[in-house]
């Protein structure tokens, strides 16, 4: 899972994307709002974070809302500091 993990964050358009969700929770379409690119590919970075387990989905009425998944960040940081404890 951190290789999924590490790839998603290696790109500077996901790292933004989380930085959006980091202050609240957003519909694919309101991300797309804070970049100069197509739909289609803000809804690709989203199902890579998703598939990293970066982000998650809840559909509420006829949107989905985007928010961070802290438990991911919480393993990362855990993994980090076990790394260095060794």
């Amino acid at each position: 899972m951190l290789n999924e993990v590490f790839k998603a964050l290696s790109d500077p358009t996901r790292r933004k994307i989380l930085d959006l969700l980091k202050e609240e929770d957003l519909t694919a379409g309101e991300i797309s709002d804070h970049f100069n690119m197509s739909k289609p590919s803000i809804s690709q970075h989203l199902k890579l974070l998703k598939n990293a387990g970066l982000v998650q989905d809840e559909k509420k009425g006829q949107y989905v809302f985007y928010s961070l998944n802290t438990t991911v960040f919480q393993d990362i940081i855990n993994w980090a500091f076990n790394f260095y404890e060794k």
